[in-house]
């Protein structure tokens, strides 16, 4: 625009300057010159002017474009699900998934227990967001297995890392193992010592990392519910509720040594009383305690239920360190029960402990929220996941005291010591296919009645998962 005013004016002076040679003795040539330099002038300002106004309008353009690109919402899909959310981030939805299908084959059963066959373990669509910043939700409906279930559905508050505030229902803060992942757990079911802790209940918990997360803490308050018995239910008898917490100690997470990084330990517990009369009988108890094989190994008569205090602790921690994982939990559950038919109570205290560990064969690292492969699984380019071996060992013991008034010798262990081997494959970072093979066996259960405890239970696991 510059370069063809600046031609124009250019050619204007030399024709007025050659009319001033030719008319150079009229006398009224100069008066004429004058005006078109006037016309001239008027022009060139009126060229500016509207040169002006296009760059403000070039400009006004770009800053609305700039302005629909802040303000557009982002939409992601990838290898961690598909999420919406607002261009200032307060806003944001999630869309993931978990897919667990099993298989479970029971050798030398006798016939006596053991369903072979395929399993829909877990079919959970999972929705997570936030809203005006601050506020985080979840909500996991479970379609695995018989019925319809709600896994998980809470209201965080984030005020800050270090101080938040849960109300919904989500995990109690007891178990180490419990709290873990599905995704992330080393075999299909969770160890002897889960049987236990509370599962999932209804609340309120006060949580928070303190020092970049060094130290993490947990204290709630919740309905109340009895030792983990592979459900959600929920299991509030009574108007008491429980209170639950835990603290977990990573003393050099935030520390340049890296071979101690991985190390945190532990301890959580709850307390609760329960109150039981007549006509609400078995109340306020486990509804059995689970092998391995999610065959139930002890439960307490007809006529018992919980009918006073009932505390638990649990001392635990774990090391990761490169592709070696390591971890372990030691659980008390003391109860008062009491036996309304025979008019009998007693505080009987049961315990349980597992350690499981892994190695990752093709050098990934080993963590507490899984394996992640370097290379996911594509053979025509060389990369074929992530591989890793595991094992673990657990017992479970029952108060002597439990028998035979509270529950029966005959078809109930009063102790159960079981271990497992595995391999497990991490194609990428969605899909992983497991193997194992667990053998538990039972001291006590052996009458005539018992069908799973009176001989070894020897299973043999396969899983797909997929998790995005």
């Amino acid at each position: 625009m510059k370069t063809n005013r600046t031609m124009v004016l250019l050619a204007i002076i030399g024709a007025l300057t050659l009319g001033q040679r030719v008319w150079a003795d009229d006398t009224n040539a100069a008066d004429e010159i004058g005006v078109l330099r006037q016309q001239i002038d008027s022009l060139d300002q009126k060229v500016r002017i509207l040169e002006r106004q296009r760059e403000v309008d070039r400009d006004a353009a770009t800053d609305s474009a700039k302005e629909a690109v802040r303000t557009m919402p982002v939409i992601t899909a990838g290898a961690n699900g598909f999420s919406f959310r607002s261009a200032d981030t307060n806003f944001m939805l999630a869309l993931h998934g978990l897919v667990d299908v099993d298989s479970r084959s029971f050798f030398e059963d006798h016939g006596l227990k053991g369903n072979d066959g395929f399993i829909l373990r877990r079919a959970r669509p999972i929705l997570q967001g936030t809203v005006f910043r601050d506020f985080d939700f979840l909500f996991v409906p479970d379609f695995g297995g018989s019925t319809v279930q709600i896994q998980d559905a809470y209201l965080n508050y984030r005020f800050s890392p270090e101080l938040q505030l849960q109300g919904g229902k989500f995990k109690s803060p007891v178990g180490l193992e419990q709290l873990q992942s599905d995704t992330a757990i080393l075999f299909n079911e969770r160890s002897l010592a889960t049987d236990l802790v509370p599962n999932r209940d209804l609340g309120v918990e006060l949580h928070g990392d303190l020092f970049g997360g060094v130290i993490s803490y947990a204290a709630g308050i919740f309905d109340g519910a009895p030792d983990y018995s592979g459900t959600t239910t929920n299991a509030d008898y009574d108007d008491d509720k429980a209170l639950a917490g835990r603290l977990f100690v990573q003393p050099f997470k935030t520390t340049s040594l890296s071979a101690l990084r991985g190390f945190g330990f532990g301890i959580g517990g709850s307390y609760e009383v329960d109150r039981a009369s007549t006509n609400t009988v078995n109340t306020g108890l486990t509804p059995g305690y689970l092998t391995d094989g999610q065959q139930k190994l002890f439960s307490y008569t007809n006529g018992v239920a919980g009918n006073g205090a009932h505390w638990r602790i649990s001392p635990q921690g774990y090391y990761y360190y490169g592709p070696v994982s390591l971890l372990g939990e030691y659980v008390i559950s003391e109860q008062r029960v009491q036996n309304f038919t025979k008019g009998k109570t007693a505080e009987l205290q049961n315990s349980a402990w597992e350690i499981s560990g892994g190695w990752v064969l093709t050098g990934e690292d080993a963590s507490y929220a899984g394996v992640t492969p370097r290379h996911s699984f594509d053979p025509w380019n060389g990369g074929w996941g992530a591989v890793q071996l595991v094992g673990r060992y657990a017992e479970l013991n029952v108060d002597k005291a439990a028998f035979p008034i509270f529950a029966d010798p005959g078809t109930s262990a009063s102790s159960a010591q079981a271990w497992a081997v595995g391999l497990n494959w991490y194609l990428n970072r969605d899909i992983r296919v497991d193997t194992s093979f667990s053998r538990t066996r039972f001291d006590g259960g052996t009458g005539a009645k018992a069908t799973v405890t009176r001989q070894p239970e020897n299973v043999f696991f396969t899983r797909m998962q997929l998790a995005f």
